[in-house]
């Protein structure tokens, strides 16, 4: 297949594509029975240096792009989806802004230690009232005595429970407008709270929980950009988020893929294997189809962010087909595998659990559409 990778980006394919079957897919199981986060394996990310690929050099970045981002998530996924949902957090949401717009004292302090894996970064945006809608957000920060006070709520915070520094929205101004900041606050800082842990159905060892700010005070330095303006800066990166979800969802897809096509090439019923059997050959040609177009429509969106070009509309339709195509794919393949597509003791039932994260991350695909649609004029 010609997808005119670079180098570069072929050898951060390859990389990423041997760490994932040496390193992730013999731990996965343990990983998701634990429903621990994978400190060693996060590390490991760390040494190979995903967190820096998004990032200028002068800030400890490789600059190696969108695409490389994507080779290397996929193949992370194709491993262990909940691996790369910490990941994903870590080098894109977790520390953008912070990047963006923090000091040099926090970029030397924080940003230069998550990026090499040393560090736990997340972001706090979703509230129990309020995940897609924004402006439902209750959260609010006021300044006071020359700082910055935070009060609310959070929840679905990915790696919440082991995080060294969180990056918060909040509306500032009229509670019933439209405006928001972006603060960071620290784990030690003595108004955050995190709360209990909550159990998934999937991606069970990207650990998610609660956190709560009750009076978390924020000092000047540690405000994100202009207050107010942290819709505009959140818009700049949403279709980023978007393009490398559809990544993640073609990375969990193939690991799926490739463990019914194991199992039919073994699997013996009358007298030969079911791969020779028109009703499973069908449904391999159907899945490997799919992944095809979802692998290439999300490329062409990360080349196009590469180039500064518009693609709100092609991230919109990558993250929207390739999940959708990711979980009919992971579908197919538990029922190629029948009762064993059920079995824990086989990794399809994983997939197929853990498949839906993608699904939600990023905007759902109800989401997705509306943004289609808009982008359509219609």
């Amino acid at each position: 297949m010609d997808l005119s990778l670079t180098p570069q980006q072929e050898a951060i394919r390859s990389t990423f594509a041997r760490f994932s079957n040496e390193q992730i897919k013999p731990r996965a199981e343990a990983m998701d029975e634990a429903e621990q986060f994978p400190r060693e394996l996060f590390e490991m990310v760390g040494e190979l240096g995903f967190f820096q690929m998004r990032y200028p050099e002068e800030d400890g970045g490789v600059d190696a792009g969108t695409l490389a981002c994507c080779l290397a998530i996929e193949e992370i996924c194709r491993g262990s989806l909940s691996l790369g949902a910490a990941c994903q957090m870590q080098g894109l949401m977790g520390t953008y802004f912070l990047q963006r717009f923090g000091s040099g004292e926090l970029k030397e302090r924080l940003l230069a230690p998550a990026l090499a894996g040393e560090k736990v970064g997340t972001i706090c945006m979703t509230e129990p009232g309020a995940g897609s809608d924004l402006f439902g957000m209750r959260t609010r920060a006021e300044e006071r005595d020359g700082a910055w006070v935070i009060s609310g709520q959070k929840m679905w915070i990915t790696s919440a429970p082991v995080a060294d520094f969180f990056t918060v929205f909040a509306k500032v101004g009229d509670p019933k407008g439209k405006e928001l900041g972006i603060f960071l606050v620290e784990r030690d800082n003595p108004g955050l709270v995190v709360g209990r842990s909550i159990r998934k159905m999937g991606v069970r060892a990207s650990i998610t929980s609660e956190v709560a700010l009750d009076e978390c005070r924020v000092e000047p330095d540690h405000v994100l950009g202009e207050p107010g303006k942290g819709l505009g800066y959140l818009r700049a990166i949403l279709d980023e988020i978007r393009v490398v979800t559809a990544a993640m969802a073609v990375g969990g897809a193939r690991g799926a893929l490739e463990e019914s096509l194991a199992y039919a090439k073994e699997r013996v019923q009358f007298g030969r294997p079911i791969s020779k059997y028109q009703a499973i050959r069908f449904k391999l040609a159907d899945m490997a189809t799919e992944l095809e177009v979802a692998r290439r429509m999300t490329y062409h969106a990360a080349c196009l962010s590469e180039a500064g070009a518009p693609h709100t509309r092609e991230a919109a339709m990558a993250k929207l087909f390739a999940s959708e195509a990711a979980f009919r794919v992971c579908d197919q393949a538990a029922r190629i595998m029948a009762a064993y597509g059920y079995a824990m003791e086989y990794p399809v039932q994983r997939y197929l659990r853990d498949i839906r994260f993608t699904l939600i991350g990023g905007g759902t695909s109800e989401m997705m559409k509306m943004i289609i649609a808009r982008e359509l004029g219609a």
